[in-house]
């Protein structure tokens, strides 16, 4: 179909739907690709349909070939749109039972204490599906929002790794000990290497803010509080960075039971 201008810009969340315009062809197949996703009005260049493929044909979308001119008009100056643009609703919320309930023996969970910068958030969600975690869970509050940057930083994994908010990170902490997770907080301050942990079949990571890093009553909740053994010439890596070397010696190094 032709295009036809949208009435707002398309990066701009509507605040009364949860509606979204997502970005970026990696974010747009995924959202394709996930029958949980709502996805309403797809504009795309004509390249970008041809990469896309079946995934355009779902019940229900629009679809309207474009132009990279007009795409760019009407997304954020900084937009790498790759020729494609769609409108989606916001995913099913999930609850942190639900995600028990489908876990195995094994599993490893990632906790977000607050991350601030959707495209930290992004990026730490492209390395948890690298690494197969089964779940992210974030406070409701405080937390970067799940739209276009996070989106694109993600590169699809933010409709591929299960998403739960919690209204208090302390108390899921809890309840992940309850489910035999072995909790451990990452702190550039701490003692014990992550590398030094007891072999566990389940096991929790959480990450603090940039900057603050982990709040004091979520650090008290972990049963260890572990860093990473970096130089002694740099006193912190970005908490993206942190998150895909943990997560790394986790999932692959780390031997477990």
């Amino acid at each position: 179909m032709p295009f036809q201008p949208p009435t707002a810009r398309p990066a701009r969340a509507s605040e009364s739907s949860g509606e979204e315009w997502l970005y970026g062809h990696h974010a747009v197949a995924a959202a394709l690709d996930n029958p949980l996703r709502p996805c309403k009005r797809l504009l795309a260049t004509r390249p970008a349909l041809a990469r896309l493929g079946k995934l355009i044909h779902r019940p229900g979308l629009l679809v309207e070939e474009t132009t990279p001119r007009e795409l760019a008009r009407l997304l954020p100056e900084d937009a790498v749109h790759q020729g494609v643009a769609m409108l989606v609703g916001p995913l099913p919320r999930r609850t942190l039972d639900s995600l028990l309930a489908g876990l195995g023996r094994e599993a490893i969970v990632l906790l977000l204490d607050r991350i601030q910068d959707p495209r930290n958030l992004g990026a730490i969600l492209r390395s948890a599906a690298a690494m197969d975690v089964a779940g992210v869970i974030l406070p409701e509050r405080g937390s970067a929002p799940l739209g276009a940057a996070c989106a694109k930083a993600a590169s699809g994994a933010l409709d591929m790794v299960p998403i739960v908010s919690v209204a208090n990170l302390a108390q899921t902490i809890s309840a992940l000990k309850q489910a035999d997770f072995w909790v451990v907080g990452l702190d550039a301050g701490a003692e014990l290497p992550l590398e030094a942990l007891p072999p566990r079949p389940r096991r929790a990571l959480v990450l603090g803010s940039e900057g603050r890093g982990l709040r004091r009553l979520t650090a008290e909740r972990c049963d260890q509080l572990v860093k990473l053994a970096i130089s002694s010439r740099i006193e912190s890596l970005n908490v993206s960075v942190a998150a895909g070397i943990a997560l790394y010696l986790l999932a692959r190094v780390l031997p477990r039971p």
